[in-house]
């Protein structure tokens, strides 16, 4: 019984990871990225999302409730999994490994970015452009977003790669590294959106 519900509930943490929480940061990272179009760009995209129709329940049961399941688990699953890099170094370890890693950094980012803009926001604060603007002038913030946006996008892609497998999906070695080659060019592609949406708020 143990056993079948900790295999529902590794299951269910890798669907939350792709779908929403994954499709989630994905639009959040386009919308981000509306700023390298300038101030007017980012605030007219953010006021869109903002004014989206029943956006308490999306935000709640689409995002917030999926996101913190997929976190403590995520978080119990890191602190409790055996990584192997120390006696097998072959590239799918490092992988487990890394997305233990950047899982806990994505974890600690998410929390304190809910916690400068969303719950600021609660308290009347409004999320745009100038928000961004003031958090990112410390260089030491702009690191810590970078690091946070990036592992965040790691932690996704590499996430997508697991959930394949586990679903299911990709069963043959070929297909694997097929799988690999593809969520390697989505982690690329959506790090250059993050990072450069961020550089255009410095």
């Amino acid at each position: 019984m143990a056993g079948n519900r900790e295999y529902f509930n590794r299951r269910l943490h890798s669907l939350l990871g792709v779908i929403p929480v994954g499709l989630f940061l994905t639009q959040h990272l386009v919308v981000n990225h509306f700023a390298t179009k300038g101030e007017e760009a980012f605030n007219n995209a953010s006021h869109f999302m903002e004014s989206l129709p029943f956006k308490i329940f999306l935000e709640v049961f689409i995002i917030f409730l999926p996101l913190l399941y997929h976190a403590i688990y995520g978080v119990y699953i890191a602190f409790t999994a055996k990584n192997n890099t120390g006696r097998y170094t072959f590239f799918r370890n490092w992988m487990f490994m890394l997305q233990r890693v950047t899982g806990v950094i994505t974890f600690i980012f998410v929390i304190w970015h809910v916690w400068e803009t969303r719950i600021a926001a609660a308290f009347g604060a409004e999320v745009n452009f100038q928000m961004m603007e003031d958090i990112l002038a410390n260089p030491f913030m702009l690191g810590f977003y970078i690091v946070g946006v990036v592992s965040a996008i790691f932690h996704f892609a590499n996430g997508l790669w697991s959930f394949l497998v586990s679903w299911g999906i990709t069963m043959t070695p070929r297909s694997q590294q097929i799988s690999t080659y593809v969520t390697m060019v989505i982690f690329v592609a959506l790090s250059i959106v993050g990072v450069r949406a961020l550089l255009a708020f410095v």
